[in-house]
């Protein structure tokens, strides 16, 4: 049964800690009351992915224009989604429509751009893929500090389709990037990665599921994490393989580094297999940088801080070796570059939780009232110059 989804609006669906999906993100506790809804606003055409091509569609303060539902019907399509904060102390949300046509091909590049302070965000993401089709889905989620943001993308998909996700985050006050998977099986393939940098206190929860319902699918999903400071990573990941799914291949990984004494990281991987003839396996690490290679580096002149950075960003970089596009992968890696070089500011209203180092389970070793979507419709432009069973 699929969870029911977050509405800033309704204090009802505001999850709490006894909510076993959310116990590592109560909502509940922080969210005290609805937020005031966040005036309409507006931002100039850019973002992190502005150099790309394709068209650009912003979502400014949870409104969109008549056009939100993004559609790909031929080959080599590049769309750019913009979700931007921009009202300091309100909170907004909104639903997008996104339609891969059967044999189309579209490059969705996704930004999460907090331009504002203490804002409650809510985006949720309903996708398509079409028999054959293919979608590329990369997120550089850049929220406020002190924001609460929440992004579920609910994706169902037909035979021999792929789909491929990279989300790279830094995290806030409360931040929660969720994605669901209905796997046909039927030759289709998943690729679910990610990455998380957190620092001072900022909070990143990376859930997904994805259900294998037939034979022959594939799912291959790797997550690299670096806490820092009093940061938190939680990582949730579940494969579901169900009965008559042979032939299913399904892979995870979770790896982490913990860089100094009081952050915390929480990892569930999970695996649910009620058929058979099946190869999947699934591994988590929680550990430190390796002492040896720093030692190295600084023997041969490097600074200690220089070598952290180098070290952390080869560790990360597993991750983002898997996009396909060079162009695209190279904005994300200076994306990253620039964090680690200079972390996101910390807000001053944030509090400590204390000085708990711990890893949990699995470690082996405007508010819009109903979220209805626009029916209008937009094309994107042409793309331009570990336990294992059988």
């Amino acid at each position: 049964m699929t969870p029911a989804r977050l509405d800033i609006t309704q204090p009802e669906t505001w999850p709490n800690r006894r909510v076993e999906d959310w116990r590592w993100t109560d909502v509940a506790r922080v969210l005290r009351e609805a937020p005031p809804p966040s005036p309409q606003a507006s931002v100039e055409p850019g973002g992190p992915f502005a150099g790309l091509g394709g068209d650009e569609l912003a979502v400014v303060n949870g409104r969109a224009p008549a056009d939100a539902r993004i559609i790909a019907d031929g080959p080599g399509q590049v769309a750019r989604l913009r979700f931007v904060s921009a009202t300091d102390g309100t909170g907004h949300q909104a639903r997008i429509i996104i339609e891969v046509k059967p044999g189309a091909d579209l490059l969705l590049l996704e930004s999460q751009e907090g331009a504002a302070a203490g804002y409650v965000a809510n985006h949720i993401l309903d996708i398509d893929v079409g028999a054959g089709g293919r979608l590329t889905r990369i997120v550089l989620a850049a929220d406020a500090a002190d924001a609460l943001a929440f992004t579920r993308a609910d994706v169902t998909m037909g035979g021999h389709a792929a789909f491929a996700q990279t989300v790279l985050t830094t995290g806030a006050k409360l931040q929660r990037i969720e994605t669901r998977v209905s796997h046909p099986g039927k030759g289709a393939s998943v690729r679910l990665d990610g990455l998380y940098l957190l620092s001072g206190e900022r909070h990143a929860d990376a859930t997904s599921e994805v259900d294998h319902t037939g034979l022959d699918g594939q799912t291959s999903q790797l997550t690299k994490g670096v806490v820092r400071e009093r940061g938190r990573g939680v990582f949730q990941g579940r494969i579901i393989v169900r009965e008559g799914a042979d032939g299913t291949d399904a892979r995870m990984g979770h790896h982490a580094l913990i860089l100094g004494d009081r952050g915390e990281v929480d990892a569930k991987p999970e695996l649910e297999i009620y058929a058979d003839d099946v190869a999947c396996a699934h591994g988590n690490t929680v550990g430190a940088l390796d002492e040896m290679a720093l030692f190295y580096l600084r023997s041969r002149g490097v600074p200690e801080a220089e070598a952290r950075a180098l070290l952390t960003e080869a560790f990360l970089g597993e991750a983002l070796d898997r996009i396909e596009r060079e162009d695209v992968r190279e904005v994300c890696r200076a994306w990253l570059a620039e964090r680690l070089s200079s972390p996101p500011p910390s807000s001053g209203a944030e509090r400590g939780r204390g000085t708990t180092r711990r890893v949990v389970e699995g470690a082996a070793q405007s508010a819009a009232p109903d979220l209805a979507p626009s029916t209008a419709s937009r094309s994107p432009s042409p793309a331009g110059g570990g336990g294992e069973e059988r």
